[in-house]
């Protein structure tokens, strides 16, 4: 798959189902490609998901956005990186890293931005369905 404009992978709470007041910032700078996955492990850590890349075949699901304009891509990114707490002030942690990573969607492959959780995970449940959805609903059922 041969996409020229920038995207992101969510898997958390900027997923269109989760009606997080970011979301509605997202919908505002990008346009829903579609349900995907990438290769990670995701966590439940409390109040959010977490999710590290791992190299098996394990996956995390969510959704694919693509930039509506690629020249506000930039700024519209760095709004997303405030939300997810990387630009941190000297003494605070930084919780996420945003890098590149393999997405698989209907078939085929692409390349997206995705927040990984940049510490490290212990005695938090791993959600072994990949979808922070699924592990919602079984918890509230």
């Amino acid at each position: 798959m041969t996409i020229s404009q920038e995207q992101i992978f969510v898997y958390g709470s900027l997923r269109s189902g989760f009606q997080n007041p970011a979301y509605q910032y997202i919908s505002q700078y990008f346009s829903l490609v579609g349900n995907a996955k990438v290769k990670g492990r995701l966590y439940h850590m409390g109040n959010f998901p977490a999710a590290q890349p791992c190299n098996e075949e394990i996956y995390i699901i969510g959704e694919l956005y693509a930039a509506k304009n690629n020249d506000e891509f930039a700024w519209a990114i760095s709004q997303l990186d405030d939300y997810e707490g990387i630009h941190t002030e000297e003494g605070e942690t930084e919780y996420y890293k945003r890098q590149q990573t393999t997405v698989y969607i209907n078939g085929q492959t692409t390349n997206a931005w995705i927040y990984w959780y940049a510490q490290p995970i212990t005695d938090k449940p791993s959600i072994a369905s990949g979808d922070i959805f699924d592990f919602v609903q079984q918890k509230n059922d």
